[in-house]
């Protein structure tokens, strides 16, 4: 039966091939938007590559301390103090493997010469480069003793390479060059690749060691984040018990005003519901409403093409009463024949989803070549393919079961007139 519906609608198809390509316009163009959309949440929330692990790291970014009734509230970054003192211990625990310190970026001038360069530089202990996947191009990565003596060492990426020193192998020539940065001069030991993720993006790493001072030390806050690595993703709820356990003994600048400390460790998924949605007072992000609020936003989006869509359906099943009568005449059920008309629908808009995938493909390489979001680098995995064949699914449904139902129930008598 389902053979016999599959060649129905091709030569339903392409009876009309102008009124089918206009359905598959709408569809692709849909289908391009959510796509894209879901591809870039994907490599956000769920990335690969420099930050492959990240399904099992935690990242602690802010510190936000109130006072007793709750009226004031102070919300900053974490201070290398507050990472040393607080969080580094957790390193002994079982089931956590590293804790890293880093700083967010800052923007430097670097100057060779009479030409400046402005740069993106983040400073990172040597236990980053254990958490992070870098794709090492050239050289090597900053270590312990690199931390340990204070050395001026930098990695830059592979754009930064090529910026800093055009012409000729740029990744490789980069290596052992001096740059000026602040008034310091810093030897490039290592390129590695364009990352754009919320922990791996800079154009320029240093250790922290490397600051002009060591006032950042005593620093209970200021501009740096705590990367808490496990063994396995199974060790995550129990160290981010700890952590919140810890935040309770943080005694801040100020105890007396703010005696009330809460900081959390989060996944990439809920540092970003944490922001959005304000939950800076709860153990819970908000990351599932967050996400039900995105698929929601999904389906309304999908609901007015395919609204559209069943004005068009309908017109097109109109077309076809005659051959509903005959069928309803010999015996045909209403089930069947609603079975046939969904059916095709949704043949036409997988089409239309394996279109929009191509299609999707290229937008996403444009937005990588255009720099628009700098070092983006999106795949379309086979979980953004599924998702994008099961949003064609959904669409094919939406789109075609109420003229399917309507059409279904017409009067054979009717129906053989050409009348709805």
């Amino acid at each position: 039966m389902l053979r016999n519906y599959l060649l129905t609608a091709w030569k339903v198809f392409m009876r009309r091939k102008l009124f089918t390509a206009i359905n598959l316009g709408c569809i692709v163009l849909t289908l391009v938007v959510l796509m894209v959309i879901t591809a870039l949440l994907d490599t956000a929330f769920w990335p690969s590559g420099v930050e492959r692990r990240s399904e099992r790291f935690l990242q602690v970014y802010g510190i936000r301390s109130q006072s007793a009734d709750h009226h004031e509230v102070n919300t900053s970054l974490m201070g290398y103090k507050s990472v040393d003192k607080y969080l580094k211990p957790l390193g002994r625990l079982d089931g956590v493997e590293r804790v890293s310190a880093i700083t967010t970026t800052n923007a430097v001038s670097v100057y060779q010469g009479d030409r400046v360069s402005q740069l993106e530089l983040r400073r990172v202990d040597a236990d980053y480069w254990k958490i992070m996947d870098f794709k090492l191009l050239a050289g090597r990565l900053p270590n312990e003793d690199d931390d340990r003596m204070g050395r001026l060492v930098a990695v830059v990426n592979a754009t930064t390479a090529r910026r800093l020193f055009p012409g000729g192998d740029a990744v490789r020539q980069a290596v052992g060059q001096t740059i000026s940065v602040g008034g310091q001069r810093f030897q490039i030991v290592g390129v590695v690749g364009d990352a754009m993720q919320i922990n791996a993006y800079a154009d320029m790493w240093a250790p922290l060691t490397s600051f002009p001072s060591t006032n950042y030390q005593n620093e209970l806050t200021g501009q740096f984040a705590a990367l808490i690595l496990a063994h396995s993703p199974a060790d995550l709820p129990r160290i981010q018990r700890e952590v919140e356990r810890v935040a309770k003994t943080y005694v801040p600048e100020d105890p007396k005003t703010y005696p009330i400390t809460t900081f959390w460790a989060d996944s990439k998924l809920d540092v970003v519901a944490r922001a959005l949605l304000e939950r800076h007072d709860y153990a819970d992000s908000g990351a599932t409403r967050l996400l039900a609020m995105i698929g929601a936003g999904m389906l309304v989006f999908m609901l007015l093409p395919a609204l559209n869509l069943v004005n068009l359906n309908m017109g097109r099943i109109m077309e076809r009463s005659s051959e509903i009568g005959v069928r309803k005449a010999f015996g045909a059920t209403s089930m069947q024949l609603a079975g046939q008309l969904v059916v095709e629908n949704i043949v036409l808009c997988l089409a239309g989803g394996l279109l929009g995938l191509a299609c999707a493909r290229l937008v996403l390489w444009w937005l990588e070549a255009s720099q628009l979001i700098p070092y983006l680098e999106v795949n379309i995995n086979l979980e953004v393919f599924g998702a994008g064949m099961l949003i064609a699914l959904v669409f094919g449904l939406l789109s075609g079961l109420i003229p399917a139902w309507k059409m279904s129930r017409l009067d054979p008598v009717h129906a053989l007139k050409g009348a709805a």
